[in-house]
């Protein structure tokens, strides 16, 4: 595969879990989707840390936008200086975002290991930190958990899906660092055909391309 092609694959595949990330993160912030346990004594430091939302959201979503760029065709998408610079961004980028993904990974493998605070015997408290997720097996201990009513299945879909999501982001971004490398020092391997050239309409006689081909 080319390296402008992968790159666009690569972006287009950041974008989406980006977005996954963000929305991911507004929902460990409203338990069944209400606002009544917003706060920081009734949410875990995990969910308040925004890992979703900044690390494998922004942080990812910039690298997945500059990626597709360095996969575009523009007039300077191919074989010049405008696409190699195009790359040379994505590296950076990329490096970015391979740093917001594993600060998401970590933070929400985190809020699996602790487990979410909430209410038993009229205490709020980490009360599954003590089992090093353990308790991520016993789903009766789910059940005692007064308040916020299923915050553990609540957080444990919303914090697993941020791992998968970011596992994919770290492998993606690591995977379009090595390709925007080759793209800087070896070019697109996408070749530009010119086709049959017909008047402009705006430019009198002046012969325009009609097609170019990658």
């Amino acid at each position: 595969m080319c390296t402008g092609k992968c790159s666009r694959f690569v972006g287009l595949s950041l974008i989406p879990l980006s977005l996954v990330c963000m929305v991911a993160n507004a929902l460990l912030l409203v338990p069944q989707g209400k606002t009544n346990w917003t706060n920081v004594s009734n949410l875990s430091l995990q969910v308040w840390l925004m890992a979703g939302f900044v690390g494998g959201g922004l942080m990812v979503l910039c690298p997945g936008i500059a990626a597709v760029r360095a996969g575009g065709k523009g007039c300077c998408g191919v074989g010049c200086c405008g696409n190699r610079c195009r790359m040379l961004r994505s590296i950076f980028s990329s490096a970015f975002g391979v740093l917001g993904a594993i600060y998401c990974l970590s933070v929400s493998g985190a809020g699996l290991r602790i487990g979410p605070i909430c209410l038993i015997n009229g205490q709020w408290e980490y009360h599954f930190k003590d089992t090093e997720g353990s308790y991520l097996l016993n789903h009766t201990l789910w059940d005692l958990c007064v308040e916020p009513p299923g915050v553990v299945s609540w957080n444990v879909t919303l914090f697993s899906l941020l791992v998968a999501a970011s596992c994919l982001e770290v492998v993606l971004c690591g995977i379009q660092l090595v390709n925007a490398t080759l793209g800087v020092f070896c070019g697109d391997c996408r070749k530009k055909e010119v086709g049959h050239t017909t008047p402009h309409p705006l430019l009198g006689g002046l012969n325009c391309p009609t097609a170019l081909t990658f």
